[in-house]
């Protein structure tokens, strides 16, 4: 060495104390503070409410986006509602969803002994397993079609009709003979 440079300084009572005793630092739990508090700050200014759920905000769908070229990206559900809106199927995609839920709508106790088996037309065809579940289901098709129409919109369930359980063919085979079967009596 030469005695132009300077030679470090080591003071015997500082050494093996971390760097961080020696320089006096924020502690980390206050800068953590400090960026969030920043962080809210600038999402105010945005308009952002902070802590709040985000809500993804749906564009309606322009007739310019779909008379494009067909090349630009739309999100897949723009897309599929578009399909249901040109094929005149949101209707029966909507009475398709609450008969997916149908003990939702109806209630437990009634979906174990009904189910819906088709909707054409505005009439929807309900299936019961008894004769008396029929009956009483007849009674509340008012309540019912108030429910349906709240949960899909006026006018698309016009009609319900309620079927009792089907009792067994006595028609076997390939061939059969009209009539009365195995209840005719000879005489």
């Amino acid at each position: 060495m030469s005695g132009d440079e300077p030679t470090p300084r080591t003071d015997p009572d500082r050494e093996g104390v971390p760097v961080g005793e020696l320089a006096e630092l924020t502690p980390p739990a206050q800068v953590a503070r400090q960026a969030l508090e920043r962080a809210k700050a600038t999402a105010r200014e945005r308009g952002l409410t902070p802590g709040a759920p985000g809500r993804r905000r749906r564009r309606p769908v322009v007739e310019a986006q779909l008379a494009s070229s067909g090349r630009d990206p739309m999100l897949l559900g723009d897309t599929a509602a578009n399909l249901l809106a040109e094929r005149g199927w949101s209707d029966e995609v909507a009475v398709g969803g609450v008969i997916g839920r149908w003990a939702e709508v109806v209630g437990e106790h009634v979906a174990e002994h009904c189910t819906p088996e088709t909707f054409e037309d505005g009439r929807l065809v309900v299936r019961t397993d008894s004769t008396a579940w029929a009956t009483n289901l007849r009674m509340l098709v008012p309540d019912l079609l108030t429910r349906l129409a709240k949960d899909l919109g006026e006018g698309v369930v016009e009609e319900v009709t309620v079927l009792a359980p089907v009792g067994p063919s006595f028609k076997k085979g390939p061939r059969s003979v009209r009539g009365r079967g195995p209840r005719d009596t000879w005489v």
